[in-house]
């Protein structure tokens, strides 16, 4: 059982900081905590042991443990509004687009007087038709429904109003497209006793959730609203069945969600101007009501993508309170850090980078952290919810208990890999929550047969290597990359990768060509590296962006209409679509995945040639990497190959393919033009890693090895071996200040 959770404000910190940490436990007392170097995540008995190195710093304790709530769901909120006089006739309005009616009450706009029981609520009712409530400050309520269930994913004008003089309730759905026999045009009436009241000066208004009694937010709404608007009066009968018709007479609040896509703010366009704020960031840059297909950037015209999309399991910052602060000692070498945490048996980890001092290197080398692609597979159901996962990889999917948890507790949010509860794409992913995978120890599902290890752990295996080096590195995150931009490279004479770099952001991107092409020298140690295009957010911290739009392997396709990101306006999907094919940046790119058993290589004609003598001094050949952690061999899981017409460099070396994958492996989606038989491993051409070595100019070079599974292989015969050999005579060479030469 997992009863400690935590995590941290921030991914990387430089000596002399501070990290906050805020921590959650379920049934317990107290707890310990300590500050730990992580430097080999792996637990599998053939490989080298679990290392860590406790930090001498007195974290203080044992701390008092407390239980901190998650409360998922988005919704936006006005806070401040002006009193309603329910002593006058009222109404409200919002375009909807539910996604998952009839699955309990889900609240579309609603006003509450904290000081009394004065409120109302425009709503589905729990058999997904549109309902209205008005409460007065003496707490009597009543509320009148259609009683005719909204259909999923079509668009409605929703009314809601309270007529003071007769003392009516009404309630009026009506579809935007009717169809013959749908029954789903509904206005209905009803005559209550409540009694009038004016609610006070402190009112909130709330959309898509109301306030609960417990949680901040409850009811909350799924699908998509439009256009919300609170009247002080009645509407007409065209006002009523027409969207975009209400007049601004007697307004109270009217909010355009065209205004300020990329942020988290909900503009008023009344005169009272309640400008609001959204919460676990919803999505924004979706099409409306009146999107036709003309547009597909939301950017070019507004007024089409004036909607946003509300879930109920959508989650951005849990918003913990701090329990302690860690002060990074001034003298702390870079390097991959974790908060310990142990109350009995119980023990979490939460990871961290420590950076070198900006402006500064400790080091020659730099390890990239690739935090984005953790982020982006963060607390993903791969395990249980994928039902292909078994047949990928060719084995029963081992259960362990952060499955289980995560399964009992979907609170702690979604990843990339996963859908809404509406069957939605998810479309953020946040490092403010905890993240149960990114611990040393957890064991995957897509890891091959072995340590099975997946994204930060598997990156250790590159951390341990570097030790046993006694190779002095510094860590940098991909957030550090992001906010920094090439300078955070300048003077590193090699640049090393993890072990699946996958997703990545333009400015990331930019600062490791601009490394390049100053003559740096990079390591890509990995495979399916510079895949997906992501964007971080202008101003909130801890957040990327990623829609999956045209092909690539996924989850779910982004809709027509939504290939642009809402936090910067990019177009969306992998770099191959973008333009910048990761051929051209370290020669090769995806072509294959398969999660059984790995294979190993087989070095070419080329690995001979004069230019790369160094790579393979010691190296026997010609086979290479028949062993290994991640999968047995060291080509496997996620392979990349050459491919000039994506722009792999014509002086790029192919030093060894690898050879004997299973069926299990198969070409990835976008190079599947014509499917057809014969597309499995054991069969197609396509399906193999590649290990390149190309010059750049000024004197730089790239090496990339095409796999995932390569660095799972470092560790064999104590690191007596054909792989680490050939990386250490590369890392060897790249820290020779000698120039490559250039012709």
């Amino acid at each position: 059982m997992t009863r400690i959770l935590a995590y941290t404000d921030q991914i990387s910190s430089a000596p002399g900081g501070s990290i906050q940490v805020k921590v959650s436990c379920d049934g317990l007392d107290q707890y310990d905590a300590r500050l730990i170097r992580v430097i080999q995540g792996d637990v599998n008995p053939s490989g080298p042991g679990y290392r860590e190195e406790v930090v001498d710093l007195d974290l203080g304790g044992p701390n008092p443990a407390r239980f901190q709530p998650i409360h998922a769901g988005s919704y936006g909120i006005a806070e401040s509004a002006p009193p309603l006089d329910m002593g006058k006739s009222f109404s409200m309005q919002a375009l909807i687009w539910p996604t998952l009616p009839g699955r309990g009450p889900q609240t579309i706009l609603s006003y509450e007087d904290p000081n009394s029981s004065a409120a109302f609520r425009l709503y589905l009712d729990a058999a997904g038709a549109l309902a209205f409530q008005v409460t007065e400050s003496q707490g009597d309520s009543d509320s009148i429904s259609t009683g005719s269930p909204l259909f999923g994913q079509r668009w409605y004008l929703a009314s809601g109003e309270y007529d003071v003089v007769s003392r009516t309730l009404t309630v009026i759905q009506v579809p935007l497209i009717s169809t013959p026999q749908a029954q789903d045009r509904l206005k209905d009436s009803k005559v209550v006793t409540i009694g009038t009241a004016k609610a006070g000066p402190d009112g909130v208004i709330m959309i898509a959730a109301h306030s609960g009694s417990e949680r901040p937010a409850v009811g909350h709404f799924n699908g998509r609203i439009e256009a919300p608007k609170l009247f002080a009066r009645l509407l007409d009968e065209h006002e009523k069945v027409n969207p975009d018709t209400a007049k601004s007479q007697d307004l109270i609040a009217a909010w355009d969600f065209s205004v300020g896509i990329s942020t988290d703010t909900i503009i008023d366009v009344s005169d009272n101007q309640l400008n609001g704020r959204l919460v676990n960031l919803p999505a924004r840059g979706v099409t409306g009501y009146l999107w036709n297909g003309d547009e597909h950037c939301w950017k070019n015209n507004f007024d089409h993508y004036a909607a946003i999309h509300f879930h109920d399991d959508d989650l951005y910052d849990c918003e913990w309170e701090t329990d302690f602060e860690v002060k990074l000692p001034d003298s702390l070498n870079s390097g991959v850090y974790a908060v310990h945490l142990q109350s009995g048996s119980e023990v979490y980890y939460t990871p961290f980078a420590v950076r070198p001092p900006r402006g500064n290197r400790s080091a020659p080398v730099a390890f990239i952290l690739p935090t984005a692609s953790y982020m982006a597979y963060a607390n993903n159901r791969i395990g249980i919810d994928v039902p292909e996962t078994e047949i990928v990889t060719g084995r029963l999917v081992q259960m362990n208990p952060i499955d289980l948890f995560m399964q009992t507790h979907p609170e702690i949010g979604l990843s990339f890999y996963d859908v809404h509860n509406d069957g939605s794409g998810v479309y953020y992913s946040s490092r403010l929550r905890p993240i149960v995978q990114m611990q040393p120890k957890q064991i995957g599902h897509l890891g091959g047969v072995g340590s099975n290890l997946w994204q930060f752990n598997a990156d250790t295996h590159i951390l341990a290597w570097l030790e046993q080096l006694e190779q002095p590195f510094d860590v940098i995150t991909d957030e550090d990359l992001e906010k920094e931009g090439s300078q955070v490279l300048d003077g590193y004479r090699a640049v090393i990768t993890g072990t699946h770099p996958e997703y990545y952001s333009v400015g990331m991107l930019d600062s490791l060509q601009s490394y390049l092409n100053a003559g740096g020298r990079l390591m890509y140690l990995g495979g399916n590296g510079f895949y997906w295009r992501v964007s971080f957010h202008p101003t909130l911290p801890g957040v990327i962006e990623c829609r999956k739009s045209e092909d690539g392997i996924r989850v779910y396709p982004p809709p027509p209409g939504e290939f642009y990101a809402s936090f910067t306006g990019e177009y969306t999907g992998l770099w191959r679509r973008n333009g910048r094919a990761p051929n051209e940046l370290v020669g090769i790119g995806m072509v294959s995945q398969g999660f059984d058993c790995s294979s190993p290589f087989i070095l070419t004609e080329a690995s001979r040639d004069a230019r790369v003598s160094f790579i393979f001094d010691g190296v026997e050949g010609p086979v290479v990497g028949d062993y290994g952690l991640s999968g047995g061999g060291a080509a496997g899981l996620e392979l990349d190959a050459t491919n000039h017409a994506w722009g792999t460099p014509p002086n790029t070396l192919v030093l060894a393919t690898s050879k004997r994958h299973s069926d299990l492996y198969l070409m990835t989606p976008e190079d599947m033009d014509d499917p057809a038989p014969g597309l499995g491993g054991t069969e197609a051409e396509i399906i193999r890693a590649e290990m390149v070595f190309f010059e750049t100019p000024k004197g730089g070079a790239v090496f990339s090895t095409g796999s995932i599974a390569w660095c799972g292989s470092l560790s064999h015969i104590n690191y007596s071996n054909d792989v680490a050999r050939i990386t250490g005579n590369v890392l060897k060479r790249f820290l020779d200040p000698t120039p490559f030469p250039v012709m």
